[in-house]
């Protein structure tokens, strides 16, 4: 996805002058994005951020094999967050790459078997993809001793610069990650730049600031305390787990506005999450 905005970038006169960062690539798959953090110049250090959906893990292995050469392997996985559709290739990207899974401590209950995430609302959002969304898996996986708590000072294993930020409303241990030194931001579904809920939106990647998935947030007075957070690092670019990249000027001024209209964007009018 990054390098198509950089083609689209060389071929036309017009654009935002911001460079998007080499060493971040952002790919879609289907309706969720994955992040490879790395520069494809250095093939022995790079961080792949979120697995995916189920059976997507050939895609992703791919995916990574374009990117940084054959037989290649991250040196982690690191996770913004348990829901099905950001782990769903992550035990078989385990067992094939043997490397370690790191999120935020109150993910973990998730990924080692413990908890299962409360029901999603299909009554709100008013789309195909909320309607649906009984349908959608909400029991954790064991990893056992694979997953690891991220440090706790904020650091983020084998990603220097990087610092990651506790973002919670869409689930309990939801995280996001920023680099100060060129503002760069993986935000995960804090907020999203396409309307999840509805299914032609996702079909046709319509950019648009969201907050996060209406159907799977269970505290909005936290996601939209995390909305602010993410507005105050006043970030450059910004890599969502749906919808497309957003940067520059665009990004600011439509963070910010979703930060002032929380409750009228991004809140639903009813639910059973909805105080």
């Amino acid at each position: 996805m990054a390098s198509e905005i950089r083609r689209a970038h060389e071929t036309t006169e017009s654009y935002d002058p911001f460079i998007i960062p080499y060493d971040i690539d952002c790919v879609r798959l289907f309706m969720v994005n994955i992040c490879f953090v790395g520069s494809p110049t250095d093939p022995d250090n790079w961080v792949l951020v979120d697995a995916g959906l189920p059976l997507s893990a050939n895609m992703i292995v791919q995916a990574a094999e374009n990117r940084f050469g054959p037989d290649c392997k991250p040196r982690a996985i690191v996770l913004t967050h348990g829901h099905f559709d950001h782990i769903g290739a992550l035990e078989e990207l385990v067992k094939r790459w043997d490397v370690p899974v790191y999120a935020h401590e109150d993910e973990l209950p998730y990924l080692t078997g413990k908890k299962q995430y409360l029901p999603p609302d299909p009554s709100v959002g008013g789309g195909l993809m909320s309607w649906l969304s009984p349908l959608y898996p909400r029991d954790g996986i064991d990893l056992g001793e694979r997953v690891m708590a991220l440090p706790k000072d904020g650091s983020i294993p084998n990603m220097p610069e990087w610092r990651w930020i506790h973002t919670p409303g869409h689930t309990l241990g939801h995280v996001s990650f920023f680099r100060e030194r060129d503002r760069s931001l993986i935000v995960g579904d804090a907020f999203l730049t396409v309307k999840q809920e509805s299914a032609l939106a996702v079909m046709t990647q319509q950019k648009a600031i969201h907050g996060p998935p209406m159907y799977f947030t269970t505290d909005w007075e936290r996601a939209e305390e995390s909305v602010n957070r993410l507005v105050e690092l006043e970030p450059a670019v910004a890599y969502t787990g749906h919808g497309q990249i957003m940067y520059g000027e665009e990004l600011r001024r439509e963070l910010k506005r979703l930060a002032d209209e929380f409750e009228n964007l991004a809140v639903p009018d009813h639910g059973k999450y909805v105080h």
